[in-house]
């Protein structure tokens, strides 16, 4: 299952820009390399086994995402290999599928959530609190309950552990009244399309974040959009208010996880191949339902 994964991404005479969780950057001049690697992270560790296809779901469920939602500036250029330039011809093998290029653009230093169900640290928050990053939420709502509205509930971007909620007043310290208004809203009109969307599918979008970056001061949707790494995707004929419903991500990763005796400090610890095996597999599907196509 593992034989065609790739945990790592090297491209000899092409300068590598950073190397996320998931993603490595690369520098091309005028615009930016994005290879979506299949290395996969739980508890904020990385772990030593790829997901065989999921770099590939990502990038490709990212472009779908991209080109669906086209009146949004962005900053998708084309995960067409035969248009990339003669740079990266050959390194076919390691790019084709997993990989897009984008424009260049300034990452703004808020990540933009967006809540339709009460999950995650959401549903924590609202236990101690009744509210979440300061909205005030109805009293009685269970885990998992569908919210009246999606609720923005931005966070900030920790270098390392875990990013912290805030409140929209925050968020405009940040960013500026302006830009964190425009994000604010770009993020629940996506987010409320990519719901509708997806619930033609059968799939409930629990929640999700949004990157956006800027070019001379316009507001770019960037990095992926709607993926299973993004977001809370659920089947909705599993759903049911008052429990976690399975989701199409690394469910089966986390709960192998919480059987061990692990700290959940590196290193993380290796899975078994049907571990591996069915978390692909919820990748690829989650892909396929969505889009309507195979993977590529």
């Amino acid at each position: 299952m593992q034989t065609n994964a790739q945990s790592f991404v090297d491209l000899p005479g092409i300068r590598k820009l950073r190397s996320g969780k998931v993603r490595e950057i690369f520098d091309l001049g005028d615009t930016l390399l994005f290879v979506a690697t299949d290395r996969i992270s739980a508890f904020d560790v990385i772990l030593p086994d790829p997901i065989p296809k999921k770099g590939a779901v990502l990038n490709q469920l990212s472009a779908f995402w991209f080109n669906k939602f086209g009146k949004i500036d962005n900053h998708f250029i084309t995960t067409d290999f035969n248009v990339f330039p003669k740079q990266l011809r050959p390194f076919r093998e390691q790019l084709e599928g997993r990989s897009m290029i984008v424009k260049k653009t300034k990452p703004l230093a808020v990540e933009c959530v967006v809540r339709g169900y009460l999950a995650g640290s959401g549903w924590k928050e609202y236990q101690q609190s009744q509210s979440v990053c300061g909205i005030k939420l109805s009293a009685g709502l269970k885990q998992a309950s569908k919210l009246p509205e999606p609720i923005f509930t931005p966070s900030t971007k920790a270098e390392t552990g875990h990013d912290e909620n805030i409140d929209l007043e925050r968020c405009a310290e940040i960013l500026g009244n302006d830009i964190a208004e425009q994000a604010k809203a770009l993020s629940l009109e996506i987010y409320s399309a990519g719901r509708d969307h997806a619930e033609k599918k059968g799939i409930i979008l629990a929640d999700t974040k949004f990157e956006f970056g800027t070019i001379d001061g316009q507001l770019l949707l960037i990095d992926e959009v709607l993926t299973p790494d993004s977001s809370r995707y659920w089947p909705a004929d599993h759903y049911s208010e008052g429990q976690s419903p399975p989701s199409f991500d690394k469910q089966f990763v986390r709960d192998y996880l919480e059987t061990l005796d692990w700290n959940k400090t590196p290193p993380g610890p290796k899975l078994p191949g049907d571990v591996i095996a069915r978390t692909a597999a919820k990748y690829v599907e989650a892909f396929e339902r969505l889009t309507g196509e195979k993977l590529r």
